[in-house]
C-alpha cells in the first residue's frame, strides 16, 4: 500500500468512504461520533486544498483516508483524567476512514503518520471499540479524555517512536521506511 496526498478528483471517493465508515460505526455500536454529516464535504474539500488530506492506496485503488498536520492542535490543549506521554512537537491524525475491502489500511496510514514525525496524537469515541483496539495494537498509549469543539469527550492517545525522531534529524526519510513495511506486511 502507498499513501500519497488526497486530490480534488478523490473527493467523491473519499465522501463514499466516509459513508461506509459512519455506517460501520453505527453497525458497530458507535453511532454517535460521525453522526450522519461528518465530515463535511467542504471540510475535507479544504484538508485537500491545503495539502493535509492523505490517500491510502493498493493497486490504483484508494482504501482509505485521513488527515496528517503538524501540532499543536488546540483540541489538545486540556487533557483531564491523565496527561501527554511528553510536550514535544507532535502530529496529528484526524478522520481516519477504510473503505472495508482490504485489512491492515489503518495499520499503515498510523505507521506512515509515526514515521513523519515520531511522536503522533490522535483521538476516538469512547463507543469506538474497533479503533481502541487499532490504537491499542498499534503501540498507542491512553493518555486520558480531551474535548472536540462540540464540547464531546474523546480517549486521547499517543505514540512516541524515538527512532523515527532519530532517523528525522540524521536526514533519512522515516515515512518511506513505513511505507516499505506496509508492502512487505500486507502485499502491496
Amino acid at each position: 500500500m502507498d499513501i500519497r496526498k488526497a486530490e480534488e478528483k478523490d473527493l467523491g471517493i473519499l465522501m463514499e468512504i466516509y459513508a461506509h465508515a459512519r455506517a460501520f460505526m453505527r453497525k458497530t455500536g458507535n453511532p454517535g461520533q460521525w453522526k450522519d454529516s461528518y465530515p463535511a464535504e467542504a471540510l475535507i474539500r479544504e484538508e485537500i486544498r491545503r495539502g493535509v488530506c492523505y490517500v491510502c492506496v493498493q493497486e490504483n485503488e484508494i482504501e482509505g483516508v485521513f488527515s496528517y498536520l503538524p501540532g499543536p492542535d488546540s483540541t489538545y490543549q486540556r487533557i483531564d483524567g491523565g496527561k501527554w506521554l511528553n510536550e514535544e512537537p507532535y502530529g496529528v491524525v484526524h478522520r481516519l476512514a477504510g473503505r472495508g475491502r482490504v485489512r491492515g489500511v489503518a495499520d499503515c496510514c498510523l505507521e506512515w503518520a509515526v514515521a513523519r514525525c515520531g511522536n503522533l496524537r490522535i483521538d476516538t469515541h469512547r463507543d469506538n471499540r474497533v479503533m481502541q483496539h487499532i490504537l491499542e495494537k498499534n503501540g498507542f498509549v491512553s493518555c486520558g479524555t480531551i474535548y472536540v469543539a462540540d464540547g464531546s469527550p474523546r480517549i486521547a492517545y499517543q505514540k512516541v517512536q524515538g527512532k523515527g525522531a532519530t532517523a528525522v534529524a540524521e536526514g533519512c526519510d522515516p515515512a518511506e521506511r513505513a511505507v516499505s513495511k506496509c508492502r512487505e506486511e500486507y502485499g502491496k
